[in-house]
């Protein structure tokens, strides 16, 4: 045997892939612990959250509750109902700027609890810049690619942050702490 896999490369490299052996930790490892309240009824009970963000500055307030940008639920029906409980949107990608124009001129109190969606080439870079510029009352970015670890993406994320400083931008798919750092500071 030569050693060789054409799926796999060169199996007998001895550069051997990091494994971690960190313990992790998924959804149903998750237990919510009740404490003591001074809380009479579950009706006085506020949800509601003000976070400010680092690099624009915004300071958002509404529930911390997040529709993703998938097709299915990051739809504009979807932010008309998540708006009435100040709950948040990322609107997926695939509406047109006719369509962006449209929702924003019928449901204005809407545009501060969602996202503009996008991608990360020159064709989602231009929809962006006529959404954005079209509907400034948009706070949000969500810059979305499957791989958020590569060069290219991170210097996407740098290029929509020097066009729009004062615009809060939700950058991803990370999982580690420190990717999520890089693109903080990208």
């Amino acid at each position: 045997s030569s050693g060789i896999n054409a799926e796999y490369g060169d199996l007998t490299s001895s550069v051997m892939p990091r494994i971690d052996f960190e313990i992790k930790l998924g959804y149903e490892d998750v237990l919510f612990r009740p404490k003591r309240s001074t809380l009479a009824s579950r009706s006085e009970v506020n949800i509601e959250r003000e976070i400010r963000f680092r690099n624009s500055g915004y300071k958002y307030r509404g529930v911390p509750v997040m529709a993703s940008n998938m097709d299915t639920t990051g739809t504009f029906s979807m932010a008309r109902s998540f708006q009435q409980h100040k709950m948040f949107v990322c609107v997926h990608k695939h509406y047109t700027v006719e369509q962006w124009m449209e929702f924003a001129a019928s449901n204005p109190d809407a545009l501060e609890h969602v996202a503009v969606s996008s991608g990360s080439s020159d064709r989602d870079m231009d929809k962006l810049k006529e959404i954005i510029t079209g509907i400034p009352a948009v706070q949000f970015i969500c810059l979305d690619v499957a791989n958020g670890y590569s060069e290219h993406f991170v210097e996407f994320v740098k290029r929509v942050r020097t066009l729009y400083p004062s615009k809060t931008i939700i950058a991803g798919n990370v999982v580690t702490g420190e990717m999520v750092e890089e693109l903080i500071l990208a």
